[in-house]
């Protein structure tokens, strides 16, 4: 039997999501053009991942709390996981994941994720929420890793003729992913100037900025052959990532509150890099758009 996914609809997009990650599968507008990566697996089988309770990779993929050593694989569990959806109109969905037994075991925290998609107009509102529901403090990172189709229109428009341009226009610090997805600093990539896409671009591993304390970043993607493109704006998010393999037709735009353990980690999960730490009984919003032209 076919998968039932969510479909939110109104006059500009339609959109399809999954249960299984709260993950959406199809962003089309009203000219039925896909704008979302349809999850080739030769190159990449996801498509618009939730990460959490990590982002990115743990050094030695684990981490320690209170003397314990946990396992934990690249990007966290949330994504291999069903959602419930609990609130449901013609424009939006809630869907909602609680720790249970099995997570327990690899994360000894409680707690309630919710992803909420809401349509407005040409543009599809994300609010990621997370409810510490245990006892002790909860520790964490989440990010959101949405996939898209480059070029949109591949019979006027190659991959190279693609640029990102980011908002605001200024210098920012590059974490640069090195072989074993672990990250580092450098400072010689600007995105005070668009950026020319091409796949040697990500010949080693993602590029993510770290945009520090910016109220409200933004980045597209965009021809100077067609109209169309991409839009993501984040709220208060600490760095934003692009990414895509060698020959693939799709560049990820990434969303980060928290990053990949760095070389030198020493792998206490308190003192990890970006970790959120969120007291019991209060929650963590996270925000972010993406916009369809």
């Amino acid at each position: 039997m076919a998968k039932l996914n969510t479909i939110l609809e109104n006059n500009f997009l339609r959109v399809e999501i999954d249960k299984l990650g709260a993950e959406i599968k199809s962003i089309k507008n009203k000219l039925n053009i896909e704008y979302l990566w349809q999850g080739n697996p030769e190159f990449w089988k996801r498509q618009s991942p939730i990460l959490f309770p990590i982002v990115g990779k743990l050094k030695n993929d684990c981490y320690n709390y209170n003397g314990k050593t946990y396992h934990m694989t690249q990007h966290g569990f949330a994504r291999d996981n069903n959602f419930d959806v609990v609130e449901k109109t013609e424009t939006e969905a809630k869907f909602v994941f609680t720790s249970n037994e099995e997570t327990r075991k690899i994360y000894p925290f409680d707690f309630t994720l919710s992803v909420t998609y809401k349509l407005i107009r040409n543009n599809i509102d994300v609010s990621i929420n997370v409810i510490n529901t245990g006892k002790n403090n909860m520790y964490f990172s989440i990010g959101a890793h949405p996939g898209f189709n480059i070029p949109l229109l591949p019979r006027k428009e190659k991959f190279e003729d693609y640029y990102v341009v980011a908002a605001p226009r200024r210098k920012f610090d590059l974490m640069q992913i090195n072989s074993d997805g672990l990250s580092g600093m450098s400072k010689d990539d600007p995105l005070d100037s668009p950026v020319q896409l091409s796949h040697d671009l990500f010949k080693n591993d993602a590029k993510i900025f770290d945009i520090g304390e910016n109220k409200k970043s933004m980045v597209m993607l965009q021809s100077d052959k067609s109209d169309h493109g991409v839009s993501l704006a984040a709220d208060d998010c600490q760095y934003i990532g692009f990414w895509s393999i060698k020959n693939a037709d799709f560049v990820c735009l990434e969303p980060w509150w928290g990053i990949a353990d760095t070389k030198d980690s020493n792998g206490i999960l308190q003192e990890k890099k970006g970790i959120i730490e969120l007291k019991n009984s209060l929650q963590f919003n996270s925000n972010f758009s993406i916009g369809i032209f």
